[in-house]
């Protein structure tokens, strides 16, 4: 491929990741607004998000199955197309219609988008950093946490000026799917990743015959007997784990917690993720000095600590200073699991599927449960069970480590 087929290329999983942070953070940054909207109690905030769960385990479920019958580029397009169209319901809930069922059947329309996507763009993000030859994974999940951010503070905006959730999310919507469908033009067709299609100029040509969809759901679900590989997904699982129950949780956490208002709770989620996404731009240069084991060992103890200083803290500068430190925790964890599973080329993309759907099956069934035990004992005390979870990625952490001499071809797109 030429170096401007490769940069277009990688660009486009940029923006691909970058638009999912985006949709993610314009509805948590309303979880209050819809709160208050709908009169609901923290169990009912934990059942409405539990529609978000359970169409993303969906997602989930589906998605190796759409990435083999599909191809990489269309599924993503169709998962981010039924994730926008589940935002508008979203707000037909809170604002046309409002009513707690409404909401969860957008958010089940979501999560089964979202759920779904995020699979698929790591995998097709693995296959890009391979092609390139450079450590891009962090980079990557850094383009959704920036997509994040920029939904957070879009989000606290549309709190401060008292914009409806539907006209909210509906804007959010349209500018979402809009956006894929000129990115994904610039994604070459691949064939191991299961795309049709006549290959335009610089696409990858490929060595092995292309097989039939049912062959190719066959061959990436035979990975799960890989022990290494659950072993890495148990790294992935207790990070994403920290970062979905910010996600759902924190904003709520500051201000049912600590006292802050909707805004400042809103405000303290953007720093979150802020956090995440400075934590995934220097996650390359630190992975590549330090190595992949000391660095999630190194990630499992900051995440640690800011986790009891939000929990503990007595002050609200406390509580940002907490918020940080977790964030940055958190970061890496995913994206180092992408990039390991993915050593092994033989089968890396039916690796990276399956570590992605552990990583992402804590992200998104984690914080239901934290709403159900934060209803018992408070939504501060209920933060401390992802303590263990971090503990437990530390101690995997030497299953991520890389292969002895694994030399990349230096590309630079």
């Amino acid at each position: 491929m030429s170096a401007a087929t490769l940069r277009a290329w990688r660009n486009a999983v940029f923006a691909i990741f970058f638009l999912s942070g985006l949709g993610l953070a314009s509805w948590v940054s309303r979880v209050p607004a819809v709160r208050d909207s709908l009169d609901l109690s923290t169990a009912d905030v934990g059942i409405v998000i539990f529609g978000l769960s359970g169409g993303s385990v969906l997602g989930l479920v589906i998605a190796t199955p759409m990435l083999a019958r599909f191809g990489a580029r269309r599924a993503m397009v169709l998962g981010i197309g039924a994730a926008a169209l589940g935002l508008v319901v979203v707000g037909i809930g809170t604002g046309v219609l409002p009513a707690a069922a409404v909401v969860i059947v957008g958010l089940a329309l979501f999560g089964l988008g979202t759920g779904s996507v995020d699979v698929i763009m790591n995998v097709e993000g693995a296959a890009a950093e391979r092609a390139i030859g450079k450590t891009l994974m962090p980079l990557m999940h850094a383009c959704f946490s920036l997509g994040t951010v920029v939904g957070a503070l879009l989000g606290a905006g549309a709190s401060f000026v008292e914009l409806s959730v539907l006209a909210h999310l509906v804007i959010m919507a349209v500018l979402v799917f809009g956006t894929v469908l000129v990115a994904v033009r610039f994604i070459p067709v691949i064939a191991e990743l299961g795309d049709e299609g006549p290959a335009h100029t610089g696409a990858i040509a490929v060595a092995k015959p292309v097989t039939g969809w049912r062959d190719r759901l066959r061959e990436n679900l035979s990975v799960w007997r890989d022990m290494k590989l659950l072993l890495i997904g148990v790294i992935v699982l207790g990070m994403t784990f920290a970062e979905g129950s910010a996600n759902d949780w924190l904003a709520l956490a500051a201000v049912d917690g600590h006292g802050l208002s909707n805004t400042l709770a809103a405000i303290v989620f953007g720093v979150f993720v802020a956090a995440m996404t400075v934590g995934r731009v220097l996650g390359g240069p630190l992975l590549d000095r330090f190595g992949r084991v000391p660095v999630l060992r190194a990630c499992a103890v900051t995440g640690i600590v800011g986790l009891l200083l939000f929990i503990l803290a007595p002050t609200v500068w406390l509580v940002f200073v907490g918020t940080v430190l977790w964030g940055l925790g958190a970061s890496l964890g995913f994206p180092v699991g992408m990039s390991a599973a993915a050593d092994d080329t033989t089968h890396a993309a039916a690796r990276v599927s399956a570590v992605a759907m552990i990583g992402y099956f804590a992200f998104l069934v984690g914080p239901p449960v934290l709403g159900l035990l934060g209803e018992a004992w408070g939504i501060l005390n209920a933060l401390l069970v992802i303590l263990a979870l971090m503990v437990l990625a530390g101690f995997a952490a030497p299953a991520a480590r890389k292969p002895v001499e694994a030399p990349q071809p230096q590309q630079t797109p």
